[in-house]
């Protein structure tokens, strides 16, 4: 089940990251790197985004959460990371789809670490970029187009 992140579910939700985090991006990534990811995905960084216009989701089932994603203004996806356990089990899309539904922009944009940019090329995303470093996480800026909705002829 998809629902929003809750007070209750922070200590799990930043462990899943750094334990997802640790297993597939860190090893391609300089302390520098590591270092500022182990930030974003605190306790207090979750706490400090979730009070600006970010959505965090969580996929959670009765043994607990099992992915965490973000949005960001409703534009950017800021993080989605699954459970290494529950890995190619659908959580991942599950939580893309629902991220989807919340956009507000004509595109949605990630920052893909590089080994997650086939995993968004299967949904529709783009490289939009070079591959770019910030803070040691390096990163391939990737779009996807939203599907327009149709107006009502005027008049």
């Amino acid at each position: 089940m998809i629902r929003t992140l809750l007070d209750t579910d922070l200590g799990a939700a930043s462990a899943l990251c750094m334990r997802s985090f640790m297993q597939a991006v860190a090893p391609s990534l300089s302390a520098a790197g590591v270092a500022t990811f182990t930030t974003v995905a605190s306790v207090g960084g979750f706490v400090q985004r979730a009070m600006q216009d970010n959505l965090q989701l969580v996929f959670a089932d009765t043994d607990g959460l099992k992915g965490v994603a973000e949005l960001k203004q409703g534009r950017h996806v800021a993080l989605l990371f699954v459970d290494p356990h529950c890995q190619h089990q659908g959580v991942g899309e599950a939580l893309l789809a629902a991220l989807i539904e919340q956009v507000r922009t004509p595109v949605l944009s990630v920052s893909a670490s590089l080994p997650s940019i086939r995993f968004y090329e299967r949904y529709g995303f783009k490289c939009s970029g070079e591959v770019d470093e910030s803070a040691g996480l390096v990163y391939q800026p990737m779009e996807k187009a939203m599907p327009t909705t149709s107006m009502p002829p005027a008049g």
